[in-house]
């Protein structure tokens, strides 16, 4: 099936599609699946979430605000 927008929810190989990784390292990840008519499906609230969560290359994630208060140098 096609579409004209990007479904809210999708089998496997759209979802993995729409991340730009295959279906079996999509399902290697943990992100959240939910199941609707008998079916594993994503939300696509939950792949954008996982993509924005990725680090940019090049740059140092900054530290984590519990090693803040307790002075944690990394």
């Amino acid at each position: 099936m096609t579409h004209d927008f990007t479904p809210r929810l999708m089998a496997a190989r759209a979802a993995a599609k729409f991340l730009g990784i295959s279906e079996s390292k999509l399902r290697s990840l943990d992100i959240p699946r939910k199941t609707f008519g008998g079916n594993i499906v994503w939300d696509r609230t939950d792949l954008d979430a996982y993509a924005d969560s990725l680090p940019y290359e090049g740059k140092e994630e900054p530290p984590c605000n519990v090693d803040q208060l307790f002075g944690v140098v990394r």
